[in-house]
């Protein structure tokens, strides 16, 4: 089967699970796209094994066409560019309190790039381990990476602001959502995470006062096992802002 017809294959199973009907694209990215998108609004329930077989395919082709990044420097990195392309230990993904991923069709948020690119079993083992549960603020919980570089994600929710400030309890919110995803990296025996900028973006926590509590939490932290923690940032703002923090004594 080559690429196009995997991908009208796995349209397919997707429209069939969604209860939907759309006509299929003939372009390639059109139709990955489209997988993206059914993707993104697909309830949880048993998969397939031949479903699984095909989307892992084109998944880790995806992976391979974007470039896998390996960092192997036993320090606090700083890296720019796209969380899914990271060969570490760990990724840690800003979810929201219902844990199960972004549920807006190919929304550029985090949460929806992490579990686009690591397919829909993750949002199945999501709601596997939490069982209707809310995640609270600052909690964490650690699944497997299935298609993406990295092994595992570990997925935590931070504070959402809502006026210009943030309280001294939301400031610890967002410290605990570090330490948490720690102490998961550290029960697993994990060398190597890199973390996101929790909270900034659509929960509206200042990227300097969520930089500084990010690196501070992480220097603080008495970290064992875990060797290499990379501070992942997309913008060019926060590049600045984490390039100054880590160089400062």
């Amino acid at each position: 089967m080559n690429r196009l017809e995997n991908l009208r294959e796995i349209i397919m199973y997707l429209m069939a699970a969604n209860h939907v009907s759309h006509r299929i694209p003939d372009a390639l990215e059109e139709r990955q796209r489209m997988m993206r998108a059914l993707s993104n609004i697909w309830h949880p329930q048993e998969i397939a094994a031949d479903f699984l077989v095909m989307q892992d395919a084109e998944l880790q082709q995806q992976a391979e066409e974007k470039g896998i990044v390996e960092l192997k420097d036993r320090s606090l990195l700083l890296w720019q560019g796209d969380i899914t392309r990271l060969k570490v230990d760990a990724i840690v993904n800003a979810a929201n309190a219902q844990g199960l991923g972004c549920w807006a069709p190919l929304h550029n948020c985090i949460d929806n790039c992490i579990h686009s690119a690591a397919g829909i079993q993750l949002r199945k083992e999501c709601n596997d381990l939490l069982q209707g549960r809310l995640l609270k603020t600052g909690e964490a919980m650690i699944t497997k990476g299935y298609n993406l570089p990295a092994k595992h994600v570990i997925h935590t929710v931070g504070p959402i602001i809502d006026t210009d400030t943030p309280t001294k309890e939301q400031e610890e919110q967002l410290a605990q959502c570090y330490r948490s995803c720690l102490d998961l990296a550290e029960q697993e025996g994990q060398e190597s995470i890199a973390f996101c900028c929790i909270s900034t973006g659509v929960f509206h926590f200042p990227n300097e006062q969520a930089a500084k509590i990010a690196v501070e939490t992480v220097r603080h932290y008495p970290r064992q096992s875990v060797k290499t923690v990379v501070f992942n940032v997309f913008l060019d703002k926060d590049y600045d802002i984490y390039q100054r923090l880590l160089t400062d004594s």
